[in-house]
């Protein structure tokens, strides 16, 4: 359906049809990237329909043919800390409560994750009760790219990935297809790409029985992508520190193994030893000690240069050469990771 001036211009679409409120992120161009504003509607959307007994279910969608979300407005974050303005931090704190919300939501809360699904979309659509891929899904946390960490929650969802596979992802910052996200519990069902304008009719039409109609249009997804490689993760990710995982990575007799060791020396160093710790102890945590921890954590890293330099390396002067501080992991402080992982900040997500 074309749409309309108006809704063209709009971030993110709302609607009720039939049962079925829609949540349609509406920034094609930027493959739906978050922003806080968007945050902001997605949020109060959920809150209204959560007491309107008129919705049985929530869907989100993204529009465009290259994914649901490419993660959050990272554009925006580097402003302000270029500026040095609080916009980052209100920003993670808003979205951490709009992932909190999503994975405490009292209806069926349908995410068609189709494409590209990384970061902030992985936030939006991985704690949904109801987590749909398609053969075009490519699902990942890639923030050690960029100085950062997996956040959203990202850490909490990887400690659960079996194989150790989760570390693996949140290190290298790859993404996984669809069978993979289905194996390592980031998505349920798969529904072939073709049919989700049939699946969107059909939950319109009986949005009081989500499980049946998923029934009806799931599918076998493609073959694993991870899985024949889930020997030598398993082996070398069972180390006590980042060096080690790299060492032994760079040491193993597995090409892939190696060319992971490779993947994982261009990302920032700082964020490859925090994002190790975080993920090592989040298996203990709630999801919301998690997002607690990603505000603090985020707000602290954030002081460091790693993270507007790798925004300025990826999308603002788009050279891909990033100049990380320090260079490589041997020459990292310890003490600078602790204080990151560690850190405690007034302001708090949840209070």
């Amino acid at each position: 359906m074309t749409k309309t001036a108006a809704e063209a211009d709009a971030a993110v679409l709302t609607s009720v049809a039939g049962g079925l409120a829609r949540i349609e992120l509406n920034k094609p161009r930027a493959i739906n990237a978050l922003s806080h504003d968007m945050v902001e509607i997605v949020a109060e959307a959920l809150a209204t329909w959560r007491e309107d007994d008129a919705v049985a279910a929530v869907v989100v969608t993204g529009s465009g043919e290259r994914g649901l979300c490419a993660g959050g407005d990272i554009k925006a974050i580097h402003r302000a800390l270029v500026e040095g303005t609080d916009g980052a931090a209100r920003f993670w704190a808003d979205e951490y409560r709009m992932n909190s919300a999503i994975a405490r939501y009292p209806k069926p809360y349908i995410a068609l994750m189709d494409g590209i699904v990384m970061g902030g979309g992985v936030g939006i659509s991985a704690y949904a009760s109801h987590r749909i891929v398609t053969e075009t899904s490519q699902v990942g946390m890639p923030e050690t790219g960029i100085g950062l960490f997996p956040d959203v929650g990202g850490t909490w969802l990887l400690a659960r990935v079996p194989h150790r596979a989760g570390m693996h992802m949140a290190l290298t910052g790859e993404p996984v297809g669809p069978a993979d996200a289905i194996r390592y519990g980031l998505a349920d069902t798969f529904v072939p790409r073709e049919r989700l304008p049939e699946l969107l009719d059909a939950l319109a039409a009986e949005p009081g029985d989500v499980d049946a109609v998923l029934a009806r249009f799931a599918a076998e997804p493609p073959a694993s992508g991870l899985e024949a490689d889930e020997e030598w993760i398993a082996e070398a990710y069972a180390h006590d520190t980042a060096a080690e995982v790299v060492e032994a990575l760079a040491a193993h007799p597995s090409p892939r193994a190696q060319e992971t060791a490779a993947t994982i020396r261009t990302k920032s160093p700082l964020s490859v030893a925090v994002t190790f710790e975080m993920v090592r102890t989040a298996g203990e945590m709630t999801l919301d000690e998690v997002l607690e921890r990603d505000f603090a954590a985020g707000v602290e890293i954030a002081k460091h240069p790693d993270l507007r330099e790798g925004i300025r390396a990826q999308v603002i002067d788009k050279d891909r050469n990033p100049q990380w501080r320090p260079a490589s992991l041997a020459e990292l402080d310890p003490s600078v990771v602790a204080a990151v992982v560690g850190a405690v900040q007034d302001r708090k997500v949840f209070s």
